[in-house]
């Protein structure tokens, strides 16, 4: 995350400041990085980080090099976010982590919806706490 990131928010993606939103975005990378680095997939703080560069209109850079807008957490949307797409991305979040018996992605990234989740309730509601980076196991 750079000041450019930052720079580049449109002001309706967020309805928390943005020094904020800039703080959790960085632990959240912080956090995911140094855990991947030892060897531990930390699906909350990924799904944050992947949530606030979604947000944020982030580029992600893949495997292989490649540069591409930063998909949706949850549905994977390829477009770029927007006041109604956060919307409509909240909304899948919510009613995913809400559903019984969880999906895959519920059930194979322990957290990463919840954060998700967490996070938009944040960032575009302004509904909730900032969110918990606590691990889940």
């Amino acid at each position: 995350m750079t000041e450019r990131h930052l720079d580049r928010i449109p002001p309706g993606n967020l309805s928390v400041p943005l020094g904020e939103f800039a703080a959790l975005w960085n632990a959240a990378e912080e956090q995911s990085r140094a855990q991947g680095e030892r060897g531990i997939t930390d699906w909350t703080a990924g799904g944050v980080a992947l949530t606030c560069r979604w947000m944020a209109r982030a580029v992600t850079e893949t495997s292989n090099g490649h540069r591409m807008p930063t998909p949706a957490p949850v549905t994977k949307a390829t477009a770029l976010a927007s006041e109604e797409l956060i919307e409509s991305e909240f909304l899948a979040a919510e009613i995913m982590a809400a559903r019984t018996p969880p999906p895959p992605l519920v059930a194979t990234r322990p957290g990463f919806v919840e954060a998700v989740a967490a996070t938009l309730r944040w960032a575009w509601r302004s509904s909730g706490p900032v969110p918990d980076l606590t691990p889940v196991s």
